[in-house]
């Protein structure tokens, strides 16, 4: 279990701030997460790495000298956000372009791919390549589904070290591509991991029983059996990767890097033990080991349990391996060290400039506040509930990050309502900080949904409720188009499309616009309910479908709850205007 924080909520950012202080030799704050603080040529490709925190050393602790120029940083077990990733990937650029790569995981393709969009349109060339190594994700036939495990440290390092060596984006990208085609692995635990302030694991294993295909997020495994000896176990993860050897590869006189990854409380000296067998039956399979790796490379919290990710080598893929590298957390060979940097650190806070609204919008800019601060309260008594419900076929942090997302915009409606802005003015400042601070895929979806709300708002006058109503379709469209979900996914687009399309009914039917929004909210809250008989077809928890059965989704019941909450303040709002 996690022992030592202070408030769960700002454990990432606090953790992140011990982490500058303790590598300032390799590394310096930038909103968003870490680049190195070393000097970088102009003209080298930035390679760009990222994902949740709470598997160091990944992403931060490999960032320095032959590994990675930037990580992105985002909250416990939550994709960094669109912003974050922006942020990072610019301060790392060095005129050559920046490579992006990260794990196989909805939150996290969502907001890297609109980070890239942006980069892009701003002039700065970017390219990605996701990490899909973890074999037991999905089928081969469909290997682009598969999630990122202890196999991002062979795409990572093969990618900084064809940048160190002067390849170009192209060149970076395609070594990239072909080091995760050349990476295969498979995970298994002996007990879930606990998020700081949780009063209980993400998932558990029963004493005695070892669950087998595990991600790093706490996703439950995909079989279970009795805890093998060390010899068992290192015969199974050995057995499972060599009946998967990526495609034209011979076996015999193959070139492999092993790596034995520890997921958090594994002790050393029982990998050592595994490590053992392992060594004696590659090399009984006819395998050359080049650089054998066993320790903590990418860890879940304070999980028990161990994955062995094989990198099948050629003669490209092998001398870039050799390529020395020296970061807060992972080292090999010799490194003559770089210059310190001369760069000041980066603003993290803006200060907020908005144009003032006229005084019906300032008006309507006091009601989003108060509606953002009923999201908040509501947010707040159920974020326990929220992250339990997430837990049982998902990571468990959909309370934290709905919790993080909803406190930044009441923070930022409120500076900018102070600041005299209009309606429209004051939700996109509110909609912007909700998907930077919570990230994930919620954080970015509820970022879109406020976002086009706030466009039929204005900044002049007092809207209607229909521009409301189509405010709301086309954050729902908005939504689909962006996620990628449909209805029937188990997904936040299960009671977003019904709340949607019967305001939008009831207001085009001459109802009031509390008592359309009210049938909405209902309409909402029976389509989230029913969301617990779905099998999820989008995000994390497809692989452990079977898992949430019984369960609604987490986004489309929070959604639900919300819509309830801020239709109340409608009707307490239009009952104080008539007394």
């Amino acid at each position: 279990m996690t022992r030592l924080w202070n408030d769960p909520a700002d454990f990432a950012d606090e953790m992140i701030a011990g982490f500058i202080a303790a590598n300032e030799r390799s590394v310096r704050g930038v909103p968003g997460g870490v680049v190195r603080s070393t000097v970088v040529p102009a003209g080298q490709v930035a390679v760009v790495i990222g994902g949740g925190s709470g598997h160091y050393p990944a992403f931060g602790g490999l960032v320095g000298q032959g590994l990675a120029h930037g990580a992105v940083m985002g909250n416990l077990f939550a994709s960094p956000s669109t912003q974050q990733v922006h942020t990072v990937a610019k301060a790392a650029d060095r005129g050559a372009g920046v490579f992006l790569s990260y794990g196989n995981y909805a939150g996290d393709v969502l907001n890297f791919d609109a980070a890239q969009e942006k980069l892009r349109a701003e002039g700065i060339a970017c390219e990605t390549v996701t990490v899909t190594d973890d074999i037991f994700s999905a089928s081969p036939d469909e290997k682009h589904k598969r999630r990122g495990i202890a196999g991002d440290l062979t795409v990572f390092r093969t990618a900084a070290a064809a940048a160190e060596a002067g390849y170009d984006l192209a060149g970076v990208t395609r070594v990239a591509t072909l080091a995760n085609e050349r990476t295969r692995s498979f995970g298994v635990a002996f007990s879930g991991c606990t998020l700081p302030g949780a009063p209980e694991p993400l998932f558990t294993v029963p004493a005695g029983r070892m669950a087998i295909g595990l991600g790093i997020h706490g996703e439950p495994g995909i079989e279970e059996t009795d805890i093998p000896t060390a010899d068992g176990l290192a015969e199974l993860l050995v057995s499972r990767l060599l009946d998967e050897v990526p495609a034209g590869i011979e076996v015999a006189g193959a070139r492999v890097v092993p790596i034995l990854n520890g997921l958090g409380s594994l002790k050393y000296e029982e990998m050592f033990v595994v490590y053992r067998r392992i060594a004696q039956l590659l090399a009984d399979a006819g395998l050359v080991l080049v650089d054998p790796h066993v320790g903590e490379y990418c860890t879940s919290f304070d999980m028990a349990g161990t994955s062995l990710t094989l990198f099948w080598l050629d003669d490209e893929l092998e001398q870039l391996w050799d390529t020395p590298v020296d970061t807060p957390a992972y080292r090999r060979g010799s490194v003559v060290a770089a210059e310190r940097a001369d760069v000041a650190e980066m603003d993290a806070v803006a200060d907020v400039a908005v144009e003032p609204g006229d005084d019906e919008s300032v008006d309507v800019a006091a009601v989003v506040q108060a509606a953002v601060q009923r999201i908040v309260d509501t947010v707040d008594e159920r974020v326990e509930e929220f992250g339990r419900i997430d837990a049982i076929a998902g990571d468990g942090d959909h309370g934290i990050g709905m919790q993080r997302g909803s406190h930044a915009a009441l923070a930022a409606a409120t500076a900018a309502a102070e600041a005299g802005a209009g309606a429209a003015t004051t939700l996109t400042h509110a909609a912007d900080a909700w998907a930077d601070r919570a990230g994930g895929t919620s954080g970015a979806l509820w970022g879109v949904i406020l976002n086009a709300i706030a466009t039929r708002l204005g900044d002049a006058g007092r809207p209607d409720a229909a521009a409301v109503a189509a405010g709301i379709d086309a954050g729902t469209r908005g939504v689909m188009e962006y996620g990628k979900a449909e209805v029937g996914d188990k997904t936040l687009v299960d009671a977003l499309v019904p709340f949607s399309s019967t305001l939008t009914a009831a207001v085009d039917g001459g109802a009031s616009f509390v008592d359309a929004w009210r049938s909405a909210a209902d309409a909402a809250t029976r389509a989230a309910s029913a969301t617990a008989d779905l099998l999820p077809r989008m995000g994390r928890a497809r692989a452990h479908g079977q898992n949430s059965v019984g369960t609604p989704d987490p986004g489309a019941h929070s959604l639900a709850l919300i819509v309830t909450a801020v239709g109340d303040l409608f009707a307490d709002l239009e009952r104080n205007s008539h007394d």
